[in-house]
């Protein structure tokens, strides 16, 4: 059968979201060749590729091989910064491991250790996790390290409860500073319909008939047969 086309959705926001949760919506619908949620860039969650970015909060083991001195666990502070023997405080937040690894290794030949070797392996993360929550067993907060799809992250969380409804699965996401939120359907996934869609840090993934699935419900009646996830943007 051949599939629709992907539709992209505007919802323009008359009023902000309350303290009951409710906003009143105008709604545009043209469509578009997305086919998922757009990746976010470096400014939106400090990640926009499979390698991980050290954020804030961080906790690090740093190894110097044949220095057990220093050799240490660190944890980054709110600054994005670690303080290093010999070194003092370095700005790690944005880098890869590896590259604070590189950038250690050039401060401490500078300082008379003659061709350090340094290992940096994440231990612990809270600056970039996405947010499960919803119909899953588990859900909660978990930790995006390489690459990470959508029914990973339901996996993550323990899967979905058993009378979960898999058609309606909402992320939230911020890209370019534009909030956007994109509704999946797990069944079609698993199916082959789609693509597995990539998940971000800062993601908020909700599973089964919620509140946030309910911003879909006048274009689903509008157009029920969709076998091709909706996304809409968000506008001050």
């Amino acid at each position: 059968m051949k599939l629709f086309s992907p539709i992209f959705v505007c919802i323009f926001l008359l009023t902000g979201c309350a303290g009951n949760g409710r906003m009143g919506l105008d709604k545009d619908i043209q469509l578009s060749s997305q086919v998922s949620l757009p990746p976010p860039n470096r400014g939106d969650v400090l990640a926009n590729n499979r390698a991980y970015l050290i954020g804030p909060f961080d906790k690090l083991g740093i190894d110097v091989f044949g220095i057990e001195d220093l050799s240490r666990k660190v944890q980054i502070d709110a600054s994005g910064r670690l303080s290093f023997p010999l070194i003092g405080v370095v700005e790690a937040a944005g880098l890869t491991p590896d590259e604070l690894a590189d950038h250690l290794e050039t401060q401490l030949a500078d300082r008379f250790v003659k061709n350090p070797q340094i290992t940096v392996n994440l231990e612990d993360t809270v600056s970039q996790v996405i947010t499960v929550d919803g119909q899953v067993n588990k859900p909660g907060l978990y930790p995006v390290v390489g690459r990470m799809t959508l029914m990973r992250a339901v996996a993550t969380a323990g899967g979905t409860s058993e009378f979960a409804q898999l058609k309606n699965v909402v992320v939230f996401r911020t890209v370019n500073g534009q909030q956007m939120a994109g509704l999946f359907d797990l069944k079609a996934i698993r199916k082959g319909n789609y693509s597995d869609p990539e998940v971000f840090a800062n993601d908020v993934i909700m599973v089964g008939d919620s509140q946030a699935r309910r911003l879909f419900k006048d274009i689903l009646q509008a157009s029920p047969l969709l076998t091709t996830p909706l996304i809409i943007l968000f506008q001050n």
